[in-house]
């Protein structure tokens, strides 16, 4: 049974995290089925203009794909304490506390479903007392949003 963490003003967002079972096939194939985990407390805000791409058209569009933000829990470890590499791990259903979903595909397979991030890193921050205060952790948009949850 997955859990959620409940929100506070630091992290007034939840996240549903997401691992993979992974399966290779007779050929090398690898195929993951990915599996809601639990739901974390969390904050998200834009990267930045540093972390912006940039769509060359006729005229410049700024499009924002990755979000800076920060976690109560540690992302890298499920809830029965197996440790998942950045590469086997997925955020989606970012929603606020009246529950609806803030980040969604407006096309596409996902289409009217959340968007599907992927975490780019990931990093604990110590505080004075050599315990970890938080998580800090950047997200980006999937390219593959073509992925069955």
């Amino acid at each position: 049974m997955t859990t959620c963490e409940t929100t506070d003003f630091v992290y007034p967002l939840i996240a549903d995290v997401y691992y993979p079972i992974v399966e290779t096939g007779a050929y090398g194939n690898i195929k993951k089925t990915w599996v809601l985990d639990r739901g974390i407390a969390c904050f998200f805000n834009p990267a930045g203009s540093k972390n912006k791409q940039d769509v060359d058209t006729e005229a410049n569009i700024n499009i924002d794909s990755s979000f800076l933000g920060r976690t109560k829990a540690d992302v890298t470890m499920s809830q029965n304490s197996s440790s998942y590499s950045l590469t086997n791990i997925i955020l989606t259903n970012i929603r606020g506390s009246d529950g609806k979903s803030i980040y969604n595909e407006s096309a596409g397979a996902r289409s009217g479903k959340p968007t599907l991030f992927e975490v780019s890193t990931f990093s604990p921050v110590v505080g004075p007392f050599g315990t970890v205060d938080f998580y800090k952790i950047m997200i980006r948009r999937s390219e593959n949003q073509a992925v069955d949850l």
